[in-house]
């Protein structure tokens, strides 16, 4: 690609329109190679472009983001991106529904339309909803988090919620964010979310485990609860009472070569894995422990685990008592 329209690239984080291709002196027929089939580009939409090479190289999330971008490119009126496309630009974990569409808001009377992909939100917002990401003016943390749970519901919600809190907006924000809402559509569902939300969780995985804890009626558990023993320390993901929860995520399994977190062998990290359990059932009296894997939150296998969690944690009451 030309240096001088690479460079234009980059200052739009990777995309770039065929009017700037033309202007950096792309001909015709150079732009028919390069978005032909095996080209050098790909279509991010229509009459905005990104390096294959680029394009190819990231993962679902990181090509939602040049979406968000293209979009951000071609629209004439004014607005910002909210919702899922601000979540992604701001750094928030995402989940594959809040990626579907493009989201942008702009001032008005609330309500909404779907067009080419974008799903453009008429509400009100101020300079305090207002976040610098990417390069561009996007709805921040807490306004965006508390939109996705209007969006999505409940569930999303608590999601984006315990992400808002991890990334340090404070529980008053989230709040505030919601005080210009009384009558905007799915407010209610926003207002359960903020009040459930909990920034201990550390990923999308173990913010909907303790949705299923919650929903057990067990009682609300404890973040990243600490156990120690002499120079020994783990943090355990939640804890009700003498049970423990621990989120199994894949990624702690892999290396990072593969996307992973594990910096030794597999085999070492199950053995090292095994060895915590076994001290965590044991240590200070006695604890009893269930894991969930990402499969099991979700359909029939979602209640399989509910069903799963519930007879041992009953059995963890009858041995050690609450």
């Amino acid at each position: 690609m030309r240096p001088e329209l690479r460079a234009v690239a980059a200052r739009h984080g990777g995309v770039f329109r065929r009017s700037e291709a033309v202007a950096c002196g792309c001909t015709e027929r150079e732009m028919k190679t390069a978005t032909g089939p095996g080209g050098s580009w790909v279509v991010v939409r229509r009459g905005c472009y990104a390096e294959r090479a680029l394009w190819e190289r990231l993962d679902d999330e990181g090509r939602y983001a040049l979406r968000v971008r293209a979009a951000a490119l071609a629209q004439a009126r004014h607005g910002v991106p909210s919702h899922g496309s601000a979540a992604v630009l701001l750094g928030m974990p995402t989940r594959p529904r809040w990626r579907e569409l493009v989201h942008v808001t702009r001032p008005g009377v609330t309500g909404s339309r779907t067009e080419n992909g974008v799903k453009h939100h008429l509400a009100a917002y101020g300079e305090t909803d207002l976040a610098t990401a990417d390069g561009r003016r996007v709805l921040a943390l807490a306004r965006t988090a508390v939109d996705l749970a209007r969006e999505h519901g409940f569930e999303d919600g608590v999601v984006a919620c315990d992400a808002a809190l991890r990334m340090g907006v404070s529980r008053p924000a989230l709040a505030a964010a919601l005080l210009p809402m009384t009558y905007w559509p799915h407010v209610t569902r926003a207002r359960a979310a903020v009040e459930a939300a909990d920034g201990g969780a550390q990923n999308v995985g173990e913010s909907l485990l303790r949705l299923m804890v919650l929903e057990l009626g067990i009682g609300r558990p404890e973040t990243q609860y600490v156990v120690t023993e002499g120079s020994r320390r783990a943090e355990v993901d939640l804890r009700v009472g003498r049970h423990l929860f621990e989120f199994d995520g894949r990624v702690k399994y892999v290396d990072r070569e593969h996307g992973g977190v594990a910096d030794r062998p597999v085999t070492q990290v199950l053995w090292e894995e095994k060895r915590r359990e076994d001290w965590l059932r044991r240590v200070h009296g006695g604890h009893g422990m269930s894991r969930v894997v990402w499969d099991e939150l979700f359909g029939e296998a979602r209640r399989r685990t509910l069903r799963r969690l519930r007879e041992e944690y009953r059995h963890t009451e009858q041995r050690f008592g609450r």
